[in-house]
């Protein structure tokens, strides 16, 4: 791709004294409705303001996903957290005193005063506050931005500047690059929707560290591995390949209380009780009205 105009679009940061017109551009651009790619702490990520509808649609049409994998957001700073969600449990701002900036996603309850659309959240919201220089700078700029992994949905995340323009090409405006990035574990995602949390994914930060900061607070494991043959539950979007990922790239597909309820179902061991509870037509939850399974009949056609 060398002599393509698209080069152009490939904006070096590693140099101090061309970093200030480059984040000029990248800060333009987001403001613009455009979709940019910024480094981050794990790999490269393409993102847009995530109060942009259109912006967000671009970022997922780059990326050829759909609105069923909705993508985290990049805060500047904890302090933003508060205008993004609402019901933020203490011990989630105790992780993120402790884990920002970092590989640390936590799923959080949206505000629904606010007009944005990052797809099919089921109400809730995947923010993470990188540990990255560059992608700081952007972000306290242009506030808090809807960034997954650059690259195709099913390719290597990029991890580094040229590898996401060969991969997106036309679709990003400005490329910001700040060198290599190491490419490795992605970041560990909690859902912190309830009284207590639950660990979706294991990245970076492993759960003994985050065990280590949260006192009496129970931190609930993720759902099993599903056995071999069956589909693993999904709870991020290019999961391994996530800047916040990703589930977001991401979490969300589902909701976080189906999660939750999958995981504490496929953890029991206890045989099925002998009587069945008759449930509510149309409804979600058991009546509360034993059956005896005696009294189960299947009836012939």
């Amino acid at each position: 791709m060398a002599g393509s105009p698209l080069q152009d679009r490939l904006l070096d940061c590693t140099d101090p004294a061309r970093r200030g017109e480059a984040m000029t551009r990248a800060a333009e651009a987001v403001g613009a409705g455009k979709v940019v790619v910024l480094p981050t702490d794990t790999v490269y990520g393409v993102g847009a303001d995530a109060f942009d509808v259109v912006a967000v649609a671009m970022v997922l049409a780059a990326k050829h996903r759909g609105r069923e994998m909705p993508p985290p957001v990049l805060v500047p700073s904890p302090r933003t957290v508060d205008g993004l969600a609402i019901d933020v449990p203490m011990y989630a701002k105790i992780l993120m005193r402790q884990f920002w900036p970092g590989p640390l996603t936590v799923v959080l309850r949206a505000q629904p005063s606010l007009r944005w659309d990052l797809g099919e959240t089921n109400g809730t919201v995947a923010l993470r506050m990188p540990d990255d220089d560059v992608a700081l700078t952007l972000l306290t700029e242009v506030g808090p931005m809807a960034v997954t992994s650059a690259n195709l949905t099913g390719q290597p995340a990029a991890t580094t500047g040229q590898e996401a323009l060969d991969q997106l090409g036309g679709a990003v405006a400005v490329y910001l690059d700040d060198g290599p990035r190491s490419g490795g574990l992605p970041s560990t995602i909690v859902d912190c929707t309830g009284e207590e949390p639950v660990l979706l994914r294991v990245g970076a930060l492993s759960p003994e560290e985050i065990r280590g900061v949260l006192g009496t607070t129970v931190l609930h494991d993720a759902p099993p591995v599903a056995p071999e043959g069956e589909p693993q539950e999904d709870v991020g979007a290019d999961a391994q390949q996530d800047v916040g990922l990703e589930p977001q790239e991401d979490v969300g597909a589902e909701s976080q209380e189906d999660v939750r309820a999958e995981s504490r179902e496929a953890t029991t061991d206890e045989p099925p009780p002998a009587e069945t509870h008759a449930r509510l037509v149309g409804g979600i939850l058991p009546s509360g009205v034993p059956v005896p399974a005696s009294a189960v009949r299947t009836l012939a056609p």
